[in-house]
């Protein structure tokens, strides 16, 4: 069953549902050299806008492709991944992750009628707004406010959140029946499922000395499986998702900790300061003691 992640790799929201149920985001390629944002998921929606570059947002298995003032709403408990492909300085890249219970309850007539079809649409994952395309420009134009009132957490500012996010729902809704749809086979859900439980787990024992085969278990599934799993959303083996975990938060520690890189490299389940070094500066760019200054 799909589960949350925390908020180095978009893991545990930092908000409390019960009071004001949406996250923001700015700036995060500013800290990320690689300008990319590894596959997540969570429950809750999310808006991602590009602000002045190219994004290519990676959306289950399909490529999406934003250009400067384009936006992209992606359902809950999707996998995506995004990363700036064009442009010479880190994009702003806006974005916000919510719960639909921001704009009604559960269980009452609006959430019922407006948002529960929305996220309950398997061949919908994700919605794009181009702009320049007519309706799109308005809901990009709310977007744009949903940002600036957050951005300044202004007196009322939760009010006019919600108030746009109701108009952004209520254009998506009056449109529903033109969006595009993709087709999802029964059998990608279940390797989205197999693929989140493999990655939880990874997220759980990186510190610690696993194989493809304790990987493939935790999916229930055979190591070859685990494999196709794998290559068919990440491009990548098990192992080497189980390394880039790991070089990702060794360079979280790196900046936050006074331990020794050697103290961090065994934290982070590299037996071998030497070879934590060498992969680090493959990734990188850099040794693990530049990184950290």
């Amino acid at each position: 069953m799909p589960m949350n992640i925390d908020r180095q790799l978009r893991e545990r929201m930092a908000h409390d549902t019960a009071v004001f149920p949406i996250s923001f985001f700015e700036d995060e390629f500013l800290v990320l050299p690689t300008r990319s944002i590894p596959l997540h998921w969570h429950p809750e929606y999310e808006f991602v806008t590009a602000s002045s570059g190219v994004l290519e947002v990676q959306v289950g298995q399909a490529l999406q492709r934003l250009e400067a003032g384009d936006s992209l709403l992606i359902n809950g408990n999707v996998l995506h991944a995004m990363r700036q492909i064009e442009g010479e300085r880190p994009d702003a890249m806006p974005n916000i992750v919510f719960s639909g219970t921001l704009i009604a309850p559960e269980g009452s007539a609006i959430h019922d009628r407006y948002i529960r079809p929305i996220a309950a649409s398997d061949d919908l994952p994700f919605v794009l707004f181009k702009h320049g395309a007519g309706w799109h420009d308005a809901v990009n134009d709310a977007l744009a406010e949903v940002y600036r009132q957050l951005r300044d957490a202004g007196a009322c500012h939760e009010m006019a959140v919600q108030r746009q996010l109701s108009s952004i729902f209520e254009a998506i809704f009056r449109h529903l029946e033109e969006l595009p749809r993709t087709g999802t086979t029964r059998v990608q859900l279940a390797v989205q499922v197999r693929l989140q439980q493999m990655l939880t787990f990874i997220r759980a024992h990186y510190a610690e000395s696993i194989t493809l085969a304790d990987i493939a278990a935790a999916a229930s599934v055979s190591k070859s499986e685990a494999n196709r799993c794998f290559n068919a959303y990440m491009n990548c083996t098990p192992i080497d998702a189980l390394i880039q975990y790991r070089l990702e938060t060794a360079r979280r520690l790196l900046g936050d900790s006074t331990r020794t890189i050697r103290e961090i490299s065994e934290a982070c389940g590299f037996n071998s300061e030497s070879y934590f070094s060498r992969r680090y500066r493959r990734v990188y760019g850099c040794t693990p003691g530049q990184g950290r200054s």
